[in-house]
């Protein structure tokens, strides 16, 4: 068997032993089935596991989730922990959108309330949002107030009149994580960010209109607020050009670094520094700064949403019960405790295209949800299912208390442009009963839900191991994109 051929260990569970020849200090383990292994093993995901297994600090094992695919130095979709006071921080295992997450907004409309105004309603949403690749968002940042917003997060918005601290008391972080520091971050990332605060940006990002399809855990729906046959909004952005440009500024650090701190490593997209150190220190600083970015923007364009639905339907947000459920970040690095070997140690995760999955009783979740568990929300592509989960204890020693963000792409946008056409994917979606709007050709070809995995298959295995396990699926009447 060849070190790049993962071995079965359980239902769902594969393994990569550690070789030492390759420099790996932990194993692999990779959770899928086996169309989904089949996936991973025909491009570059399972070797990006490997060589992430072979920075230095890392503990315990590599973890690749169910909808990992091949990424920049670190695959998509794959958890790494290093020891807080030996390992590294590493930029290209937190990613390029920095906090891109997904917020989920229950409302009490039922589906055929607002398949009769369906048209009306996504246009207007569309027109009050803006969306697309170099979008502007609608407010003018001073210099000032944009430190503001990266020190602040949500409730820089909450306190600007979007929403209320009902908001900020469910999400990670409480939408503001503490240390974010605007001096850590470049002229060129405040430039491309400043201008694009409130804005939902291109790519895989959207805004859905979703009724409740099928709801799996009663207790958790109650609690959540979700009712089968009613209507949720699911938003799916993050922090723009702004946390683009700082992992970018950081990774070159990190490269240039690496040489002073005596790092050497099989692949220089996984550029990392010591978590302690001056740059370690300084890159989380600008990290957490682009994190509260993002928690900001989802925030105001909720608000624009809610604004939306009460133009639509003549009602106001309080009536429409459009209370915020949950909101989770992706592609983040937190200090958290976690129990290795039966030790409770401190660890940098990163997660990368991976969603926080704690189960119920630990501090970080909020008050409200904490004797439950975390929600966790994954988002398909426009046109499947999207879920709500809950976390559970396995994901504890499986994969440091987290599960899949996403489907997971499996076709890459240049090759969803030669195949499919914009009528195409149009006409397949209206078939199914979705209407979109979309700013661009291009936006609604790279997305076809054939360039993504299923993630109902997806789903199953976080389900099936125990990590986070379904609450309710969640499909789409009406979705915009930029």
């Amino acid at each position: 068997m060849s070190s790049n051929t993962p071995k079965k260990i359980g239902e769902n569970q594969y393994q990569i032993d550690a070789d030492s020849d390759l420099g790996m200090k932990v194993p692999v383990r990779i959770y899928a089935d086996e169309p989904l292994l089949q996936k991973m093993l025909s491009d570059r995901t399972i070797m990006q596991a490997r060589n992430v297994a072979s920075i230095p600090g890392i503990v315990s094992h590599s973890v690749v989730l169910p909808d990992g695919h091949e990424g920049y130095g670190f695959p998509v979709g794959g958890v790494a922990a290093m020891d807080a006071e030996e390992g590294m921080i590493s930029p290209g295992g937190v990613g390029y959108d920095i906090n891109c997450g997904v917020r989920l907004l229950r409302s009490n409309l039922d589906e055929q309330t607002v398949r009769s105004k369906l048209k009306e309603l996504v246009n207007d949403l569309f027109s009050s949002i803006p969306s697309g690749v170099g979008s502007k968002g609608a407010v003018k940042l001073s210099h000032s107030e944009l430190d503001e917003v990266l020190v602040k997060g949500v409730n820089w918005a909450i306190d600007h009149g979007y929403g209320s601290s009902n908001d900020s008391d469910v999400c990670e972080e409480n939408g503001q994580i503490q240390n974010a520091d605007p001096n850590k971050v470049s002229d060129k990332a405040r430039k491309r960010g400043a201008p694009q605060l409130g804005s939902l940006g291109s790519g895989n990002h959207f805004l859905e209109v979703q009724k409740v399809a099928e709801v799996h855990d009663e207790e958790a729906a109650n609690r959540m607020g979700i009712k089968e046959g009613t209507i949720t909004v699911l938003i799916h952005c993050g922090s723009r050009g702004f946390g683009h440009q700082v992992c970018s500024d950081y990774l070159r650090v990190s490269e240039q670094a690496m040489e002073k701190y005596g790092i050497s490593l099989p692949d220089r997209e996984l550029a990392c520094v010591p978590n302690n150190s001056e740059e370690g220190e300084s890159y989380r600083k600008a990290m957490f700064a682009a994190l509260n970015f993002a928690w900001s923007n989802r925030q105001m364009i909720t608000h624009w949403t809610r604004n939306s639905f009460e133009r639509v339907f003549h009602q106001s947000e309080s009536d429409l019960d459009m209370k915020l459920v949950y909101d989770v970040a992706h592609n983040i690095a937190k200090v958290e405790k976690h129990k290795v070997d039966g030790a409770e140690r401190k660890l940098v995760v990163h997660r990368k295209g991976a969603t926080r999955a704690f189960p119920a009783n630990r501090d970080e979740i909020p008050s409200k949800y904490r004797d439950l568990g975390q929600p966790v929300l994954v988002p398909g592509s426009m046109g499947t299912s999207s879920w709500i989960l809950l976390g559970k204890p396995n994901s504890m020693n499986l994969s440091f208390g987290s599960t899949a963000h996403g489907a997971g792409r499996t076709m890459s946008r240049s090759k969803a442009r030669r195949n499919y056409t914009e009528n195409d994917v149009k006409k397949s979606l209206n078939d199914q009963g979705i209407f979109i709007k979309a700013l661009t050709r291009d936006g609604v070809v790279e997305e076809t839900p054939q360039a993504y995995k299923d993630v109902d298959a997806v789903v199953n295995v976080s389900h099936n191991l125990g990590i986070a396990t379904k609450v309710a699926k969640l499909v789409p009447i009406g979705v915009i994109k930029g």
